[in-house]
Parts: C-alpha cells; structure tokens; sequence
C-alpha cells in the first residue's frame, strides 16, 4: 500500500481545487493545492473529485454465494417462503461464510465501500455459527473495512423458540446491534416479538435495526408503535428501519402520520428496492424530518441473483427510481450512499472531509458529485486510513480461509 503525507491536486464537491495533508491515517490539514514534485510522501490526484468513502448501511455478508458458479435462482412468492428457500440453498454449499463474506467484503471495497453495517442470521438452525464467522472476517479485514454487525433473526423470534436467548448471547458474544422482522407477517404478534427486541436493546444498551416488509396500514400502524417504543426507551438516533414498504402506501394521511412519527423519534429508514415494489418516498420524508438512507441488502444470494456492492450504483438506482433529477436532488442521493449511513451507523466525526476525520477516501474521476452518481466512473482509487488500497495484499495475513 502506498501511504504519502499530501494527496495533492485533489477536488472537492464544491469545485474547490485542495492538497489533503494526512498524519496517523486522520486529515491533518485541507490547504489550497500547490503546485510541487510527485514522489512518495506527495501523491498527486490530477484534480480527480474526493469524496468520503461509501458506507452500506445494510447488507448480509453470511448469506453472499460469491465465490461460488453461478446459481440459478428459486422463486418464492412471501418472505416466509424465501426464508425455507434460502435454508435449503445454504444448507450444504461447499464455500464456507469466511470465504464467501471475505470474497464480498474485498469486492465492496474495490467499489470504494469502507464501513457497513451487516445483519447475520440467528436462529435455532445456525446458532451463533455464522456470528462467529463474521467477527473472524470483521477482525481480518480491518485494513480496509469497518463493520458492524446485527443479530437478526431471520427465522421470527416466537416462531422459532430459542432464538430469544440466541440474540441474548450474540449481543453478548460481539453483535453490535439487535434485529427484527416482521412482527406482524413472521411472528404474528407484534407486542411480542418487539418487547423482545427492545428488551435486549435496553438491556445491553445497544442499538436497533429491524426488517419490515409489512405493507399498508399494518405496516404503518408497525412503524408508529417502533417510534413510540423507540423515545420511551430513550433510543432516538439508533434505530433503523430496513425497506419500510408500508411507506409507500396510498393513504397519505396514514403516511404523513407515521413519518411525522418517525421524524419525532429519529428513526431512520434504509431503502435499496429498484424492483416492483413501493419504496418509501425519500423527498417526502426528507421533508418530514426522516433520515433515508442507503444499502444494498442482498448481493448474489437466494434472495436475489442481483447486486455488486457498488454503492455508487445504488445510489443511482434509487434516484433514478425516485425520479431525482436536479443537482440538489442528485447529490442528496449520493449522500443516501455516504454522510447519511454514516450518520445512522455513529461514526461521527471519524467520518467525512474534514480535519480530524479518518482519511477514508475515495477519488473518481469526475468533476462533480452529481456527475459522479449519473456516470458512475470506474478506476476508483480508494484511500482506507491514509493508505492508497492494493486490494491483492489488504488483508491479514491470519486470514486463511
């Protein structure tokens, strides 16, 4: 890896030409570019656009059939049905989850992702099994990679009992937040399964990050009962709500009550759907006061065969989806796939383009961020803690999967 003290010639989003002056991996100092000779401590970006590193505020690193040919997908027609598919495709692969979650997380980087956040599946099958297997890859890929990790239980809570105490002990054993689904479409009781969650969340003090796909009135009646639950527990800004499709429900007057809602308690909302399906509508929310942010959710798994971990292309795809146009709207996008996750998922002021902040970068070849998000350049160079990434040799060397 090549680490200089001075990324020179560098643009900002505000047009401004910069010289970038890095110490211990953190930006030291943002001047005016100066002309001077390249050479190991001064590397010279040609006046590329830089940008903060991509964060991907959801994605599922244990499901991933990277690293494996090509599967042919398998229909299911409700989420209960695509959770026994998935059991069955995962059953008895010949790649493990180190391999397969190490061969993701390398390909996101390249994109120049450098924090996520991953939800692993917890239940009475797998146990703690892939948990563990994702703290070993957490730990490995540290060079280039941030990751949080939610236990979720992607099998229910009360429908699947044990998983109760099995989320207990991830939280325990290293998860950093708890995870939900569908309390009403899985579980069926909704009181029970989000006392449950909440419970946990309180009791070890971490945050929440929960799946809903509960469409309509439910869902809404879902996300209202979560932002109550959320303030009385005392958890605003570290709850999330993943795809929220209820959000895109017809009746407007349910949905302007539930964002005001969710504004009130500061929970957010992650999006990544470019399919036939009804996202939440992100100007509207915005609006409100919610924060929307963005993830890629499933990457070549037995949900979908779609998906690279290009967070850049994400981001496209929703504001494309969305109908974003403007450079207002356009840069509010790309900040759905940066400052916005990176927001939900607390890194603070070790994030972003500004003195102190982790220098995790990523430099494209555009003149702008709107540019950016329509052309989605290739030839990314990303920069994780001061360090220009040689993706080849990035990892441990403990690593061996």
């Amino acid at each position: 890896m090549t680490t200089p003290d001075i990324f020179a010639n560098c643009r900002l989003a505000d047009g401004r030409r910069v010289d970038l002056h890095v110490a211990k991996g953190r930006i030291s100092d943002i001047l005016p570019a100066e002309v001077g000779p390249a050479g190991p401590d001064r590397f010279d970006l040609g006046g590329r656009l830089v940008v903060p590193g991509f964060v991907d505020g959801h994605v599922h690193l244990d499901k991933t059939l990277l690293g494996l040919p090509f599967q042919a997908h398998r229909p299911g027609d409700t989420v209960a049905e695509r959770i026994a598919i998935e059991k069955a495709v995962l059953r008895d692969l010949p790649v493990p989850v180190e391999q397969r979650a190490h061969a993701l997380v390398t390909q996101m980087s390249r994109f120049g992702t450098v924090a996520l956040r991953s939800h692993v599946d917890i239940d009475t099958d797998w146990g703690l099994s892939n948990l563990h297997a994702l703290l070993r890859v957490r730990e490995a890929v540290r060079a280039i990679m941030d990751i949080q990790i939610v236990a979720f239980p992607q099998n229910g809570i009360l429908r699947d009992p044990g998983t109760a105490a099995l989320l207990d002990e991830a939280i325990r054993a290293g998860a950093d937040l708890i995870g939900g689904l569908d309390p009403a479409g899985i579980d069926s009781d909704i009181k029970g399964h989000l006392d449950v969650v909440f419970g946990i969340a309180e009791r070890h003090g971490v945050g929440i990050d929960i799946h809903l796909h509960d469409a309509g009135a439910l869902g809404c009646f879902e996300l209202r009962d979560i932002a109550a639950r959320t303030i009385a527990a005392g958890l605003q800004g570290r709850v999330a709500v993943a795809h929220a499709f209820a959000l895109g429900y017809s009746d407007q007057a349910d949905v302007d009550a539930t964002a005001e809602a969710l504004a009130r308690a500061e929970v957010a909302i992650m999006t990544n759907e470019p399919g036939p399906v009804s996202m939440p509508p992100v100007a509207r929310l915005r609006a409100a006061g919610v924060t929307v942010f963005a993830g890629s959710d499933n990457i070549r798994d037995a949900w979908s065969p779609y998906g690279n971990g290009d967070m850049l292309e994400r981001a496209m795809l929703i504001g494309y989806r969305q109908g974003m146009k403007t450079d207002a709207d356009l840069s509010h996008t790309f900040a759905m796939a940066t400052t916005l996750p990176a927001r939900v998922l607390g890194l603070g002021g070790d994030y972003g383009l500004a003195v102190g902040a982790r220098a995790d970068l990523v430099a494209l070849d555009a003149t702008s961020v709107p540019e950016a998000l329509v052309a989605r350049p290739s030839g990314r160079m990303v920069i994780k803690g001061g360090r220009v990434l040689d993706h080849a040799s990035s990892f441990s060397e403990s690593a061996s999967y």
